[in-house]
């Protein structure tokens, strides 16, 4: 859908005015993810999480009564098609077949591994070897086609390459934030669904305005540089995370959102004008498409780095703290002494007490293991969004003071 509205949106608008409606599309793309888990937090608080996906079904309908109304396909598009039929180009069904059995097959694999045991489940190895042997196939068969499905000579491209990479890594920190952010504070802080999604309701204003700012300044400076301001950007808000533990206030978290929120324009913005320079005209629909895709799959590969950094190290980091609370030590009696007398002076027995204040230590070791496994989440995440400043200096430097183009 969004690579058909970037087309839409080119037709529709002439040059001069392309910069802006790409703007305005621009915000919607990225403010939306925050807004969803806003709504879908109010919706499962107040109603019932069904709703965060029949709530789809107006807005759908909706969407459709206006597509019906509003959109007429052009005469240069009709005569595109027809000129396309008359050479006998046609639709590439093997390469379709080939791309999206291996994207397919790819989200199986990231979405279930963990469930499964990974490659221990033989599950996982079926579908491993389909998205392997799609992907196998798909090569050769898109390089020796006149109208591949994928373009992939210009996947091997170092300024469109390296723009797709970098697409990748912000599609992986965008998903992956949205999503495990939420979840933490949920987890480890007694938040509702409502105040989690509040919680990252001001990166969406400093995103939706970063957006037009950076609008701006893309028209005066390389992309390069500025993508590699927002990755430094997004790093630093990520190792603001870090620092995590369980006195955190909400403005702490919504601070290293904001953050966030103005690095990651400084990212989607220039990287159209980079990804979309030297690209024919004719290519420029395969441009979106593949950038899109970059982000999409980045963003289910980012939700399963995570969710396996947070499996693994919570299991890790609780082994470790258990070794240290020994019923032996002076530390674990004074403890459980003192929590002891706190359950007694709320009426419990001295026996009640006892193990009230044993499951209490146990709770505060998962606790802990649990903030432990986020800190390091967040530092993997650094890590994957400073691998975006060395791919941001392989782009060649474009002409700039045109529209700025945000296809993304």
């Amino acid at each position: 859908m969004v690579p058909v509205a970037q087309s839409i949106l080119a037709d529709v608008f002439p040059p001069a005015k392309r910069g802006q409606a790409f703007a305005l599309f621009g915000v919607a793309v990225v403010v939306a993810p925050v807004v969803g888990p806003t709504l879908g937090g109010w919706l499962s608080d107040n109603w019932s999480w069904q709703w965060c996906f029949l709530v789809n079904v107006p807005v759908g309908v909706f969407a459709m009564a206006l597509i019906a109304m509003l959109l007429h396909e052009p005469a240069t598009a009709r005569a595109e098609r027809q000129r396309l039929q008359q050479q006998g180009s046609r639709f590439d069904v093997i390469g379709f077949i080939l791309v999206a059995t291996f994207l397919g097959a790819l989200e199986v694999v990231l979405d279930r591994g963990l469930e499964d045991d990974w490659f221990g489940s033989t599950f996982i190895v079926t579908f491993t070897v389909i998205c392997v042997l799609a992907f196998v196939l798909m090569i050769p068969w898109e390089l020796s086609r006149s109208n591949p499905m994928i373009d992939l000579k210009m996947v091997a491209t170092r300024q469109f390459g390296a723009c797709f990479l970098v697409m990748l890594i912000t599609g992986a920190i965008l998903l992956a934030t949205t999503q495990f952010l939420p979840q933490l504070v949920q987890q480890n802080f007694g938040y509702t669904a409502t105040w989690a999604g509040l919680l990252l309701s001001p990166g969406g204003l400093v995103t939706m305005v970063m957006m037009f700012v950076v609008g701006r300044i893309a028209a005066k400076v390389q992309p390069k540089y500025l993508i590699v301001a927002g990755a430094v950007l997004i790093a630093a808000s990520m190792y603001q995370m870090t620092n995590v533990y369980g006195d955190l206030g909400f403005w702490y978290m919504a601070r290293s959102r904001m953050l966030l929120g103005v690095g990651l324009p400084l990212i989607f913005v220039p990287i159209m004008a980079a990804s979309y320079d030297g690209i024919a005209q004719s290519k420029t629909d395969q441009a979106s498409a593949l950038i899109n895709a970059a982000r999409n799959t980045g963003s289910s590969i980012g939700v399963s780095i995570v969710s396996n950094v947070l499996t693994h190290r919570q299991q890790f980091h609780q082994s470790r703290l258990v070794e240290s609370v020994l019923p032996s030590s002076v530390q674990y009696q004074d403890t459980l002494h003192r929590v002891t007398d706190y359950f007694v002076t709320q009426g419990s027995s001295f026996l009640q007490a006892q193990q009230q204040a044993i499951q209490w230590i146990g709770q505060q070791v998962q606790a802990q293991a649990s903030f432990l496994a986020y800190m390091d989440a967040f530092w993997v995440l650094m890590l994957i969004s400073l691998a975006a400043v060395p791919l941001a200096f392989t782009l060649r430097n474009v002409k700039l003071g045109g529209p700025v183009s945000m296809g993304h």
